[in-house]
């Protein structure tokens, strides 16, 4: 059995065959979308966030909105850059999205891939110390933010409040009990992946990682998967591990899906760099019928390692379209790989 959920990058753009040609078309379909899913059984609603660009950037306002209109499906992000974060700021957001969803939030952070802009956390006013990268500032950053979690006082209370304090040393507001225990970490390497397993957040990994063995994509995966809940089990946590994949899997059910799908299928992992000097495997998207569909996906061995697997959807193509492709895998390819 797998959770399966989707996961949406909120793109939009002027395009005679986009749905969502705007930010408000976009968020106000993507609202739409993670209610219809809910009601055809999907397990949950997930969002990229990526700044300076025609995509979902600010995540709080979209998942609230979410949780207010819906009552089991999961809701959370794919994943939030931390470089650009106050974490602060962000434990209130976090709560109060929490608490709106009556505590269904599965947050997604990291410490941020290649941006639209150079250095673009430096336009919200963020640097890194001497010394310090941008990637151990987004990781330092990420600490602050589990740390704040607890809910424990670390402000000294002003003697002459406008409205009285309670005793002690003061926490953030809005808290949401349990959100501690449901941040994830997206990592892109074996080692990150072991990090996020000694700070007791869950694993999502996605369609690329960095090559750190020749292998072919999904053994990599799954042996990055391995390591990590090896350390989960090695730092002593209480509760179970999660992991998370992304794919694109599309059903190929009629013209319609063949038209737009019909040769990414027909694809292979690749080797680049994400970076100048990283090394990257990016996996293959999957579409064929359903039967064959199913035997390719049962010989992944990352989907296997995972409890979650988070479907990519073409957000332009609109909410009924998406639903289609949804129905399509948790109707005729899900309860052949035995995740239904």
């Amino acid at each position: 059995m797998k959770k399966i959920g989707f996961l949406s990058f909120g793109h939009w753009a002027e395009h005679p065959s986009y749905q969502a040609r705007t930010a408000g078309d976009t968020l106000l379909q993507s609202i739409d979308l993670a209610v219809a899913a809910e009601e055809i059984g999907l397990d949950g609603a997930y969002f990229r966030v990526h700044h300076f660009a025609k995509q979902l950037a600010s995540p709080f306002p979209l998942l609230s909105a979410i949780g207010a209109k819906t009552s089991k499906i999961e809701i959370g992000t794919g994943v939030i850059d931390m470089r650009y974060e106050n974490p602060l700021y962000m434990v209130e957001d976090a709560g109060a999205a929490d608490l709106i969803s009556g505590g269904r939030l599965q947050l997604g952070i990291s410490r941020g891939s290649p941006e639209q802009v150079i250095e673009g956390w430096r336009y919200f006013g963020f640097a890194p110390k001497k010394g310090e990268s941008d990637a151990d500032m987004g990781r330092q950053k990420a600490l602050e933010f589990l740390e704040r979690l607890n809910g424990e006082g670390f402000a000294r209370p002003n003697p002459n409040p406008m409205f009285p304090n309670p005793p002690g040393l003061l926490r953030l507001e809005p808290y949401s009990e349990g959100l501690r225990e449901r941040i994830w970490w997206g990592a892109a390497s074996n080692a990150t992946a072991i990090w996020a397993a000694e700070q007791g957040m869950y694993l999502q990994s996605s369609t690329l990682k960095f090559d750190e063995s020749g292998k072919p994509f999904s053994i990599q995966q799954a042996e990055q998967i391995r390591l990590y809940k090896e350390a989960w089990r090695k730092a002593g946590h209480k509760r179970e591990p999660r992991v998370s994949v992304s794919r694109s899997i599309f059903a190929l059910m009629n013209d319609q899906d063949r038209y737009y799908f019909g040769q990414q299928g027909k694809g292979a992992d690749s080797f680049g760099y994400i970076e100048p000097t990283q090394r990257a495997v990016f996996g293959r998207g999957y579409a064929a019928e359903p039967d064959q569909l199913i035997k390719e996906l049962a010989a992944d061995e990352a989907i296997q390692e995972a409890d979650t697997v988070l479907l990519t959807i073409p957000n332009t193509l609109g909410v009924d379209y998406n639903i289609h492709v949804l129905s399509s895998i948790l109707e005729h390819v899900a309860p052949g790989l035995g995740w239904r």
